[in-house]
């Protein structure tokens, strides 16, 4: 017989505190810090991101797993030594309970925040972009697992659209057959990361958190489970348009078909693609929109307190 077995959870102390007196409190991921940039820029851009979150009224939970352990929010030593880690796992649904068994060190994706926030009773989550239906998907059936956590796991997920190096227009129907409501902030357009505009309209649109929070009480109070999307358009100022983009971005996937790179390589080996195409604009570009994202997270998380 299988030995029983207790998923490890530790709180830093802020978040702990944040839920002992029921104070709003905003996830963040960590695949951003081990794969998305490189130190010190990644310890930079983690701790502005939680300062941002704390200034707007909320409590930072940066979700990790360290030698096995899930913790939902780093004191600073720990975040400061989760940047400089090499080799750390990239964990998402299918693989977080090996990190947890096997007493690894993960960084969380989407999908694997979304879980340890909802483990944890945090209902609002702040990343960049999401994953979704990769390019050429009818050929190697590449859709990420954040579809599917968003469809299952009640959490809002705040981000700046879908990654553009996607499909968008197929990952938007797979939200939409999945019954996820996808909310453009402020805007009749779905943003594409880096640009404001994909090009294509937004399935739904609100302007204030007050109305997201009223959306969701209202999802609730209907019985409808599963996450919802709010996608947030890159400030004006810091946006790459879309035309622009996409040239850089055929240049990342000839790139990445040249190298044969595949699975779980492709979309950090594309974002470091692009980074050396821009000549590191795209980098300046995404820490823009991770902190705009965490401001309006942090901001429905206390319009829902």
């Amino acid at each position: 017989m299988p030995r029983a077995f207790t998923a490890p959870l530790a709180f830093s102390a802020e978040v702990a505190a944040a839920r002992a007196r029921g104070a709003p409190i905003v996830a963040l991921e960590s695949t951003i810090i081990t794969h998305g940039m490189p130190y010190p820029g990644n310890l930079n851009m983690a701790r502005s991101v939680e300062e941002i979150i704390r200034r707007a009224g909320a409590v930072p939970a940066t979700i990790a797993v360290i030698d096995g352990t899930l913790h939902i929010g780093l004191e600073a030593g720990e975040l400061e030594a989760l940047s400089t880690t090499k080799g750390a796992m990239k964990v998402s649904r299918a693989d977080l309970a090996f990190a947890v068994a096997e007493r690894r060190t993960g960084a969380t994706t989407v999908a694997a925040t979304m879980i340890a926030a909802a483990l944890g009773g945090i209902r609002v989550f702040a990343t960049g972009g999401i994953g979704g239906v990769h390019r050429k998907a009818e050929e190697s059936f590449d859709i990420s697992a954040d579809l599917e956590e968003l469809a299952r796991t009640p959490v809002i997920v705040v981000c700046a659209g879908a990654k553009a190096i996607l499909d968008i227009p197929k990952t938007l129907e797979v939200l939409e057959t999945r019954g996820v409501p996808v909310v453009t902030y402020d805007s009749h357009a779905f943003p594409a990361f880096w640009s404001r505009d994909s090009g294509l309209a937004s399935p739904l649109m609100l302007n204030s958190p007050a109305a997201i929070a009223t959306f969701q009480a209202a999802r609730e109070a209907l019985g409808i489970d599963g996450g919802m999307l709010i996608a947030n358009p890159v400030p004006e100022e810091n946006e790459i348009p879309r035309e622009e983009m996409e040239i850089y971005i055929a240049r990342a996937l000839d790139n990445a078909e040249r190298d044969k790179i595949f699975g779980k390589s492709v979309t950090p080996y594309l974002l470091q693609s692009i980074f050396e195409i821009t000549d590191g604009r795209s980098l300046e570009t995404n820490i823009a929109l991770v902190e705009n994202n965490a401001r309006l997270a942090a901001e429905i998380a206390v319009a829902m307190a």
